[in-house]
């Protein structure tokens, strides 16, 4: 779904709206006229939280000297300071290595990232899909078209998964 063009359009994901919690708008793209932009860090509720048959889909532009950024799914907003209990799952694309990791975090304790795939899909100053389809059992996650891998649920309640999280070297254009 775009991010809307006028303030009072609402900004949603997949069923329901999202609440930007750093409170930045929507900007528009010095460069890109017509491309309205979420405003990164960008954290945003899932309304009803996940179930098997929900998708979200994260499109953007990677920054031109990227380092890194993440998309993570979590148990509760949580803040820099104290991070929510849950990261049911977090995507982290790092270009200095060119490994696209994830990892979760249950009850506060992280586990390993698990092992790197061979292929890294982004490329800098380029647009990117991502969609988190999520099954009874795991996320599937696919880049541009293309299933990269599978992520195996560590939390206990689907539902409770109500947050979208992103940060770093990237320009959100669309979120849904």
């Amino acid at each position: 779904m775009a991010v809307s063009g006028t303030e009072n359009d609402a900004t949603k994901i997949e069923d329901g709206p999202l609440s930007n919690s750093l409170e930045k708008p929507a900007l528009i793209s010095p460069e890109k006229e017509d491309i309205r932009l979420l405003a990164v860090p960008f954290s945003g509720r899932i309304k009803g939280g996940m179930r098997p048959g929900k998708k979200i889909i994260v499109m953007g532009i990677v920054d031109a000297e990227p380092k890194s950024f993440d998309i993570s799914l979590t148990c509760g907003r949580g803040t820099e300071e104290d991070p929510p209990p849950d990261v049911a799952l977090e995507l982290c694309a790092r270009f200095v290595d060119r490994q696209f990791l994830r990892k979760a975090c249950v009850s506060g304790e992280w586990e390993e990232p698990e092992k790197p795939i061979p292929y890294f899909p982004f490329i800098e100053d380029q647009p990117f899909r991502i969609e988190i389809h999520c099954e009874h059992q795991r996320f599937r996650i696919f880049v541009d078209g293309h299933q990269l891998f599978d992520f195996y649920h560590r939390v206990a309640s689907l539902r409770a998964i109500d947050t979208i999280r992103i940060t770093g070297s990237l320009q959100i254009t669309k979120l849904g």
